[in-house]
């Protein structure tokens, strides 16, 4: 008969504080306790007739077998020792002194698959499986019985015992694979050559170590050890030059405008030119090819060494609007800059937001003309100075690197000038001008990048 449910008990309440559940672990139900056995008596399990947990599972590993052997000798009265070959057990019960114990489903599962699937999927033997199987047999099990009792091959059984009679030792042997070439004090070699000379090739370090040390390496090796370091070969990033003096003019105005509000901000035009062609000099283009195709046709780009044909163009960003965008397929000159980009887009900013107008351009020859001045200061319009190659001060800049990117991403891209000219039109009034104000309340951050590189190259 099936026990009564009323004399079941839940698990929460009768597992002992401090011993945790496991798949391995053999569980009945019996009378109104929990009797819990660890897996090493999962083979060979005692049902004893005791309402307390099992006394095994908080002795040390050598007392657990000493006692597991010792009941596996002489079995207590009213006690049968159930094997995983029993009938009852396949059906989910067994009989313990004339009534039936229920196992728990995990148990079951454990005890039905013999331990042969978990063991399946392990690749080594771990230290405690170890030593219960060198316990089994020198309380002396046979080899057969030990692997039968616990799914392990007889073979690997046997090599276990072997090396523990030869050396004691029965933890497993890490096998270290193939010695490193190079030693800590070469890893430091590449390390110190690399940095002093971060733009040397790696078959050149790999030569300085060879002729330095005798040890040759590979190119590769030299990659894997200088990552190991996070140094990687990157691209190295374009930036215009600067001298002494520029950095100390880029850092005396950064300071000078790190700390304006956006309201000073957006009284402030920025403005400066670009060139727009058919064929992009941008690096950042990529091409997903198969190695030994470098030159196939869809893999190449073909370009002109001056560029090709294009459009000069010209615009002003202020915050919450934009100036028309001027386009023409000539140089600027002091009298175009002064007749069109003055008197046709700046002038008219001037007159709608008053005296709080600020204009910013560079130090262009074009900008500076004798002629440019004059009409500034006849129209009343301030000029902000501008410190010498700054385009990472000035937001427009990634304007015109937007409107690049729209332009390339057209579903059909120009193929003609008069198209170039109408797609930078369009394209222009397309971007939004959220993403403009953005760039332009980004000011203060770019100041602060500047002063912290002390006026030299920063992020933006």
């Amino acid at each position: 008969m099936k026990p009564d449910a009323r004399s079941r008990i839940s698990a929460k309440k009768a597992r002992p504080r401090g011993l945790k559940s496991d798949i391995n672990t053999l569980t009945f139900w019996h009378h109104e306790a929990l009797d819990i056995y660890t897996p090493s008596l999962v083979s060979q399990t005692l049902c004893h007739c005791k309402e307390t947990a099992c006394p095994f599972t908080n002795l040390n590993y050598h007392t657990h077998l000493e006692e597991e052997y010792a009941n596996y000798r002489k079995p207590p009265v009213g006690a049968r020792i159930v094997r995983h070959n029993d009938e009852s057990v396949r059906e989910g019960y067994i009989r313990n002194g004339g009534k039936e114990v229920k196992l728990f489903t995990g148990a079951l599962k454990a005890f039905q698959c013999n331990n042969r699937i978990v063991m399946a999927q392990r690749k080594h033997l771990d230290d405690f499986l170890r030593g219960r199987i060198i316990g089994r047999l020198e309380c002396g099990r046979t080899q057969l019985e030990v692997s039968e009792e616990l799914g392990i091959a007889q073979s690997v059984i046997s090599r276990l015992w072997k090396r523990f009679q030869d050396d004691g030792n029965v933890s497993r042997c890490y096998s270290t694979g193939r010695p490193r070439v190079t030693t800590p004090n070469e890893d430091r070699y590449l390390a110190v050559t690399a940095k002093r000379n971060r733009r040397s090739t790696a078959s050149d370090l790999s030569r300085q170590l060879s002729s330095a040390t005798g040890t040759t390496v590979s190119r590769q090796t030299v990659y894997r050890r200088l990552g190991h370091i996070i140094l990687y070969a990157r691209r190295p990033v374009r930036c215009v030059p600067l001298t002494a003096t520029h950095c100390r003019l880029r850092l005396a105005w950064s300071r000078e405008h790190a700390l304006w509000a956006p309201q000073q901000w957006s009284c402030l035009m920025f403005s400066d030119e670009s060139r727009f062609s058919f064929q992009s000099d941008s690096r950042r283009t990529f091409t997903w090819r198969a190695p030994g195709t470098r030159y196939h046709q869809e893999n190449t780009i073909e370009r002109h060494h001056y560029g090709g044909a294009g459009w000069l163009v010209w615009g002003g960003i202020i915050l919450g609007s934009r100036t028309d965008l001027h386009v023409q397929s000539v140089t600027m000159t002091g009298h175009i800059y002064r007749d069109v980009i003055l008197e046709q887009h700046v002038r008219l900013f001037r007159g709608a937001m008053g005296a709080e107008f600020l204009f910013m351009d560079d130090n262009a020859r074009p900008h500076r003309a004798n002629i440019v001045d004059e009409c500034l200061q006849s129209e009343d319009i301030t000029r902000m100075d501008w410190p010498a190659y700054s385009p990472d001060l000035n937001p427009i800049e990634h304007v015109w690197d937007m409107l690049g990117r729209r332009i390339a991403a057209r579903q059909l891209p120009p193929t003609c000038l008069p198209e170039l000219r109408r797609a930078l039109l369009d394209e222009w009034c397309n971007i939004p001008q959220d993403q403009i104000d953005n760039l332009i309340l980004s000011m203060p951050r770019r100041c602060k990048a500047c002063i912290a590189s002390s006026g030299r190259h920063n992020p933006y």
